[in-house]
This record gives structure tokens, C-alpha cells and sequence, in this order.
């Protein structure tokens, strides 16, 4: 009986690392595919999903590009301020609604965007969809699963497959923070009556 109880053990910590493994390896893969993005080509992966989404479409309002590809207007407009500079769009504002602005790709643009390469996304999308639904339907239990343990499930996220800074909305950043504040809070032991603290303690 210990015999089989020690195996369990070894099975469930050879499972466990092979887990860990393949999370590492998919943030390899994207990191790896984020970094030939910028190297190659100058851009990241939100700036090539902005260009694509014009190409699409012809030019888009900037309104209406930030609900297209799930991310907020302060990040796209520091995206296309980038793209601007670069020759790569071109912006005008409505001649009827000043607040509105209009954004098209330049002759550049559609050059470096014809040469660029798939988004990393867009090849998952592709294998992805080819599985059946319950297997689509397993892996999505799966990641939601591990989302949930990694305590990741605050944390502002939008469909690229891309490394960067995370951009989240102040009220999603104060719900993280909040959050792990009372996990932190919840684990520590409280102080024991007539105990200093380690923060009175201190002569710093």
C-alpha cells in the first residue's frame, strides 16, 4: 500500500512538471514570435493587428478600431502616434465631427504590412478551429482552469498572443491590487497582543 502511495506521488509530480513545461514553452513561443516581430520588422504585435485591421477595412475610425480589436483608446492612440511617425498611417479628423478621427494605411504602410507575417494568433485560430468541439471545449476548461490558479482571472487581457505590457483600465488594475492585498492579508498570521510588529521593530 505505501509502495503504491509513493508512486502516486512520483506520477502526480512528473505530471505536474511537465505541466509547467508546456506553460513555459507557450510563453516561449510568444515571446520568441514578439521578438522577430520587433527585430524584423519594427513592430509589435498590437501595432501589426492595428494594420491589419485598417487593410481590412479600408481605414477605420479610431472609435471604431478600438472596439474591432479590444483595446483601449488611450493604447491605440499611443500605438497609431507610433505608427504616424513612422510613415506607416495617416490620420485626419471628421470635417463634421471634430471629435471623430479617421485613420488610413500609407503606401508604406500597405509595403511593410504586405511583407509582415501572420499574426501568432491568427495561425492558433487556424489549428484550433480544425479541432472538434469537445476538444475546443476541453482546452477552454483547461486554460480557464489555470487561470484561476495562477490567480490571473483580474488581470486585463485582450486576443493577441503577444508579450508587452499589460493594458488594463484603472479599475481592473485597482481590483488586482485589492485582491491580492486581501489574499495577503487573509495568509498572515495576525500579531500576537504586547508583540511588536516587524514595522514598529524596525529602526529604519
Amino acid at each position: 500500500m505505501e509502495h503504491k502511495k509513493k508512486k502516486r506521488i512520483g506520477f502526480r509530480d512528473e505530471v505536474t512538471e511537465m505541466v509547467v513545461v508546456a506553460l513555459r514553452r507557450i510563453i516561449r513561443a510568444i515571446d520568441l514570435r514578439s521578438r522577430f516581430l520587433v527585430t524584423s520588422y519594427g513592430l509589435t504585435g498590437p501595432q501589426l493587428m492595428v494594420l491589419k485591421e485598417l487593410s481590412v477595412h479600408g481605414g477605420a475610425y479610431v472609435a471604431e478600431l478600438t472596439r474591432a480589436i479590444h483595446l483601449s483608446q488611450a493604447t491605440v492612440t499611443g500605438i497609431l502616434d507610433r505608427l504616424e511617425k513612422r510613415g506607416l498611417v495617416r490620420r485626419q479628423r471628421s470635417d463634421e465631427d471634430k471629435r471623430r478621427v479617421h485613420v488610413w494605411l500609407t503606401d508604406e504602410g500597405q509595403r511593410l504590412l504586405a511583407d509582415a507575417p501572420p499574426l501568432l494568433q491568427e495561425e492558433f485560430t487556424g489549428e484550433f478551429s480544425r479541432l472538434e468541439d469537445w476538444e475546443q471545449t476541453q482546452i477552454l476548461s483547461a486554460l480557464q482552469r489555470v487561470v484561476l490558479m495562477m490567480e490571473a482571472k483580474h488581470i486585463e487581457a485582450t486576443p493577441i498572443l503577444t508579450t508587452g505590457p499589460v493594458s488594463a483600465t484603472p479599475e481592473r488594475t485597482r481590483a488586482f491590487l485589492d485582491h491580492k492585498a486581501k489574499k495577503v492579508g487573509a495568509e498572515s498570521p495576525p500579531d500576537k497582543p504586547g508583540q511588536p510588529t516587524e514595522r514598529t521593530s524596525s529602526k529604519s
